[in-house]
């Protein structure tokens, strides 16, 4: 975990011989061929998922993107593998913050899923990145109960993620959800034991928003493809104000991502200093002095 560079030649590379640019969905995501989530990304039993500071990684950014994977948002991974994940964390590296540490979640619907919730682990390589994407199963559930469960990516991270930039610095990290539906309003106990092998107290978003908050600024991406999903975008508006980002084209995800998170990190005035990038062709990019 957090201890491998994002090498962009190496993922070049790699990207060409395993085919990400020409292969179905269905080919990269094999998960989706055994219908059931790879159980490395099982989160029952799973006490914490941490994102430490290594030799490499001195001064880690937890970075949580939580994906919903139902019917009319299970296309986005795959954007993601194709083209969207690397410039994701090249956006964010050439932007001024050079330990990113990134996890995925697999979001569905806690009411009538068999797999709301799929977890990865904090990750700053581009082989272990590709590794917890590809392993995402992109269920296409979601069901007719006009909501999704982005609550379980809150309360993931208020309960079960721990950071040294939070423990150590005092630094939240950040949490971003991506979605066309308005979040479900409940968590029950009982959804809670059966996701993830204990749980004893039933909550409401809000509190789970409000708990996700203490150590994450939480966003979340309307991705607004249609009717109902620009009403939703309004729910998201009230809930979170400036924190909801409104976007029509889902391809625009990496850039918005990329840029809350290098302009918060201006903000704070964090002098970051000369950042390697490991495999670029251009030699301008071997090091970036930022601002």
């Amino acid at each position: 975990m957090g201890g491998t560079r994002y090498d962009f030649g190496a993922r070049e590379d790699r990207a060409k011989k395993v085919g990400y640019a020409s292969k179905s969905a269905s080919e990269i995501f094999t998960q989706n061929a055994l219908r059931m989530a790879h159980e490395s990304m099982n989160p029952n039993g799973v006490i914490f998922r941490e994102a430490r500071d290594s030799e490499v990684h001195p001064n880690t950014v937890p970075i949580i993107l939580g994906l919903d994977v139902t019917g009319s948002m299970g296309h986005i991974p795959h954007e993601l593998i194709k083209e969207g994940l690397p410039k994701l964390m090249g956006g964010i590296i050439q932007g001024g913050v050079p330990d990113p540490a990134l996890l995925f979640l697999g979001i569905g619907d806690h009411e009538c899923d068999r797999y709301p919730l799929q977890i990865g682990q904090f990750e700053s390589g581009d082989e272990e990145l590709d590794m917890w994407l590809t392993r995402t199963y992109i269920e296409g559930g979601g069901g007719g109960n006009a909501g999704e469960s982005y609550l379980l990516a809150w309360y993931f991270a208020a309960f079960h993620t721990k950071t040294d930039a939070f423990e150590k610095r005092g630094q939240k990290g950040l949490l971003f959800t991506v979605g066309d539906e308005p979040g479900l309003k409940t968590l029950p106990a009982s959804a809670i034991k059966e996701i993830m092998g204990q749980g004893q107290q039933t909550y409401t978003h809000l509190e789970l928003l409000a708990e996700a908050q203490k150590k994450y600024d939480v966003y979340h991406i309307s991705v607004l493809h249609s009717g109902q999903a620009i009403n939703a975008d309004v729910e998201w508006k009230e809930l979170l104000g400036q924190n909801c980002l409104s976007i029509e084209d889902h391809r625009e995800i990496p850039n918005v991502i990329k840029k809350i998170i290098c302009d918060k990190h201006k903000s704070s005035g964090s002098d970051l200093g000369t950042i390697p990038v490991s495999g670029t062709s251009d030699s301008s990019l071997d090091s970036i002095e930022m601002l």
